[in-house]
């Protein structure tokens, strides 16, 4: 299969690296200072499941027609209108697109361009981020992909698919209900950075608090509130579960928002934090932490350099 992925950042840059590291047919759709740049120093993964270096196939937007089996999208939320209009040339008939961005709110967004049958289900568990000279910097054993018909159904595509991803060294897992696990991811990610961003700290020194125990809960128990209003696909008991996994993240563990925060770079506090308060809001539920971290993350954004 023929993949194009969207950006060549932290997230799509790791695992199409990957991709393209195992022998499959990658191509990363990229803007024209990033392309320069991997251009002079190819794509570098410095990684604690091994590093790479590879010299990718790039593609500007609008530079040809070429089609693609699958379409990766790894931008961040508030890029995602442009890469729409960016890769409509460049999707098959009967193609696949296939978004790890955080939120939900997105799959709305990307049902109404492409379709109900073109969009697939996915998300990723990363720690990656870009330092100062483009390399990808991947500190955490964890690289997991998830992905799955939203359906829940095993499709001829998404066999094929899976048998694309096998052998790589990244983790990616089809899921039989990846609609459930999107809005746990949702809740997993909105607490994260909600909390390490609020706090400015890594997650270690927050939950070693027993304050901070308590406001890490409180804010899963608020948002579970919010998703159970609307009938989200989520499990009664996913608060403790996500609880508990944030209680064994690695001490120095900092949210993709908060390392965004610390380079001042744009946030997508309206794709987390703020679609839930608007839930909220229209439901008349009260939620003074989400409501607490929204109100910082908005005033960052206003005050940013």
């Amino acid at each position: 299969m023929k993949i194009l992925v969207v950006g060549a950042g932290a997230i799509g840059g790791y695992f199409g690296g990957r991709l393209l590291e195992k022998g499959e047919d990658v191509t990363f759709l990229v803007r024209e200072n990033r392309k320069k740049q991997l251009e002079d120093t190819g794509l570098k993964i410095e990684s604690v499941n091994g590093n790479i270096e590879l010299s990718p196939r790039l593609l500007l937007a609008g530079e040809t027609e070429e089609k693609f089996d699958v379409i990766m999208i790894s931008t961040k939320s508030y890029q995602l209108t442009a890469a729409i209009d960016d890769i409509r040339l460049h999707l098959r008939d009967d193609g696949i697109i296939l978004p790890l961005l955080n939120g939900i709110s997105h799959m709305d967004e990307l049902v109404e361009a492409f379709g109900e049958d073109m969009v697939i289900g996915g998300l990723c568990f990363i720690e990656s981020t870009l330092n100062e000279f483009g390399t990808i910097v991947q500190t955490s054993p964890i690289h997991q992909l998830v992905y799955g018909e939203r359906t829940g159904e095993r499709s001829p595509r998404i066999e094929r698919l899976k048998y694309v991803f096998e052998d790589s060294k990244a983790e990616f897992v089809l899921s039989d209900d990846i609609n459930q696990d999107m809005w746990h991811k949702y809740l997993f990610i909105t607490t994260m950075s909600g909390i390490t961003s609020l706090m400015e700290s890594s997650i270690g020194p927050i939950r070693k608090l027993e304050s901070g125990q308590r406001i890490i809960s409180a804010l899963l128990n608020e948002i579970v509130l919010i998703m159970k209003k609307i009938n989200a696909p989520i499990k009664d008991d996913i608060a403790d579960i996500q609880l508990k996994r944030m209680n064994g993240l690695n001490e120095g563990m900092k949210s993709s928002m908060q390392r965004d925060m610390e380079k001042s770079l744009p946030i997508e506090v309206e794709h987390l934090q703020g679609y839930l308060l608007e839930i909220a809001k229209n439901h008349n539920l009260a939620v003074p932490i989400l409501e607490t971290i929204y109100t910082k993350l908005t005033l960052y954004e206003e005050f940013r350099e």
